[in-house]
C-alpha cells in the first residue's frame, strides 16, 4: 500500500536543476574517477563521432513511445513539487534533466510492460485513490482540483498518473511474482539472532543511499551527477529522502534509500569505510561499488544490544524571552546576558514559574522528550546535565532566547534482541529488493528501445 504515493518521490530530481550550494565534508576521495577494470588503452582514440541524436529526449519502448512532450511535463511536475519556477532552469540544466528524466521514464515503462505481462493489473480507481491522496498529502488540495494546478505549473495530471501507475504495478509485480518465492528458513533466523547476541555491543549504523547505475560508456558522466547530488544535498534544496527516491536505481527508492540498521561488516568494503569514518548527519560520496557509484547519508549510530542514553526520555521546562522586533545582534546579546543572569535563581524546576515571572519570560512544559530528537549541540549539554539544572540560554535576535530545565530524566533500556518475525520479514525484505533490481536489470538488457 502507498500511502500518500505521490508526496516526495519527484522532488529529488530538482537536485540537478537548483543552484549548487557548499560542498559538503567528504570521507572518501572524490575527485577522480576509479578504473574501471575494463581493457581500455590509456591512449585511447575514438574514431567517428557520436550522433547527437542518440541523446534527444524521446524514444520508442518494445512499442511504448516517449515523447518529448512527456518529458517536459515531467520535469514541470518535478518543478511543480519544489516550488521552483521553469523559468529558473537554465538550458544546460534542462538538457542534462531531459536525458535523467527519459531514463526514469524507461524504467516506469519497462515496469509497466512487465506487470501486464505477468497479468498484473493496476485499475483506474486505483489510481484515482493514489492521486486524491497525492492531491491532499502533497498539495493540500482535492483531486478534482489538481489537474488543473498542475496545467498552470506546465505539467498535467496524465504525467502524475504515469508515474503513480508505474509504482503501483511494480509493487505488486513483485508481491505476485517475486515475493512468493523468497524463502528464509527458521535455520537462517536463529542464526542472524545468535550473531546478534555474539555482536552485543559493536557499533550498527543506520544508512541511506543512493545507487547510481553506471557503466563503461556513461561513467563519467554519472559520476559527475553524483556530485551534483551531494553539491545540492549541502545546499538544503532537497532532502535526501526525496533525491533517493527519484534519482536512486536501487529497490530502496520506494523506502528513500533507507538501508535500516546495518554493521560494517555486512555492507560492501567501500561502504563499510565510508561509514566508519562518517559522523552522524554527514554524507559522504561518490563512492564507487559494484555497478555504479553511491552517495550514503548516516542518519545515526549505535552500539548492538547497549543501552543509548540519546533514547532517554527527558522532562523539561522551557522559558523563552522572546525579543521586540528589529532586535539587533548586540542588543540580543545584552538580553541574552541578563536573562542568563536571572536564570541564576532557578533552584529545582519548582522554582521556574517564579523567576520566569520576574525575568517576564514564558515557561511551557515538555514531558518524554529524547534525547536523540533535541539538536546535537543540546544533546551533549543534556546528557551531562543533572536534575534541576538549566541550560545556558540559547537562541537567535529574530526568536528571542530560550533556555531549558531538567526536570526528570528516564534512563534509556538496553536494546532487546529483535522477534524471529521481525528478522524473517527483513531479511525476506532484502531478497526480495535484489531480485527486484536484478529484473529491472533483465529487462533493460532485453529491451528493444529506438531513441529518436
Amino acid at each position: 500500500m502507498l500511502s500518500g504515493f505521490g508526496r516526495l518521490k519527484a522532488i529529488g530530481l530538482a537536485a540537478l536543476a537548483l543552484g549548487a550550494g557548499s560542498a559538503l565534508a567528504q570521507t572518501v576521495r572524490d575527485n577522480s574517477v576509479p578504473d574501471s577494470g575494463l581493457d581500455i588503452p590509456a591512449n585511447l582514440q575514438i574514431f567517428g563521432r557520436l550522433d547527437p541524436n542518440v541523446r534527444k529526449p524521446t524514444a520508442v519502448v518494445n512499442d511504448t513511445v516517449i515523447t518529448g512532450t512527456d518529458v517536459d511535463q515531467r520535469m514541470g511536475l518535478i518543478a511543480m513539487f519544489n516550488n521552483v519556477p521553469l523559468a529558473q532552469i537554465t538550458a544546460e540544466e534542462r538538457d542534462r534533466l531531459r536525458l535523467q528524466i527519459l531514463r526514469q521514464l524507461i524504467d516506469e515503462t519497462l515496469q509497466i510492460q512487465e506487470a501486464k505481462t505477468a497479468e498484473v493489473t493496476v485499475t483506474p480507481a486505483e489510481i484515482d485513490q493514489a492521486f486524491g491522496r497525492t492531491a491532499q498529502q502533497s498539495f493540500h488540495t482535492t483531486g478534482d482540483k489538481l489537474p488543473a494546478l498542475l496545467k498552470q505549473a506546465g505539467t498535467s495530471d496524465r504525467s502524475l498518473r504515469r508515474e503513480i501507475e508505474a509504482e503501483l504495478a511494480w509493487q505488486r509485480y513483485l508481491r505476485r511474482k517475486i515475493s512468493p518465492y523468497v524463502n528464509v528458513s527458521d535455520q537462517e533466523v536463529a542464526a542472524i539472532i545468535a550473531r546478534l547476541k555474539a555482536a552485543q555491543g559493536t557499533q550498527e549504523f543506520n544508512v541511506h543511499e543512493i545507487w547510481l547505475r553506471a557503466s563503461a560508456a556513461n561513467e563519467q558522466q554519472v559520476f559527475a551527477n553524483a556530485k551534483q547530488v551531494i553539491q545540492q544535498l549541502s545546499g538544503g534544496g532537497v532532502t535526501f529522502d526525496a533525491a533517493a527516491r527519484q534519482f536512486s536505481d536501487s529497490p530502496t527508492k520506494s523506502v528513500g534509500g533507507d538501508l535500516g540498521w546495518v554493521r560494517a561488516a555486512v555492507l560492501p568494503p567501500e561502504l563499510a569505510q565510508a561509514a566508519q569514518e562518517m559522523q552522524v548527519g554527514q554524507v559522504a560520496g561518490p563512492i564507487q561499488n559494484s555497478g555504479g557509484f553511491s552517495i550514503m547519508y548516516l542518519s545515526d549510530k549505535r552500539q548492538v544490544l547497549t543501552a543509548d542514553p540519546r533514547n532517554a526520555k527527558l522532562s523539561l521546562k522551557q522559558l523563552t524571552l522572546r525579543f521586540p522586533a528589529n532586535t539587533s545582534q548586540a542588543e540580543a546579546t545584552t538580553r541574552a546576558s541578563s536573562f542568563a543572569t536571572g536564570l541564576k535563581a532557578i533552584q529545582g524546576c519548582g522554582s521556574v514559574e517564579r523567576v520566569a515571572q520576574t525575568l517576564g519570560a514564558e515557561v511551557v512544559d515538555n514531558d518524554a522528550v529524547e534525547v536523540r530528537s533535541l539538536p546535537a549541540q543540546l544533546q551533549t549539554i543534556m546528557l551531562q546535565m543533572q536534575v534541576g539544572q538549566v541550560t545556558p540560554p540559547f537562541g537567535s535576535p529574530q526568536e528571542g532566547v530560550r533556555a531549558l530545565v531538567l526536570c526528570g530524566r528516564d534512563e534509556a533500556r538496553t536494546a532487546e534482541l529483535p522477534q524471529a518475525e521481525q528478522v524473517q520479514t527483513q531479511l525476506e525484505q532484502t531478497r526480495i529488493n535484489l531480485r527486484a533490481q536484478q529484473k529491472l536489470r533483465d529487462l533493460r538488457r532485453d529491451a528493444v528501445i529506438d531513441y529518436r
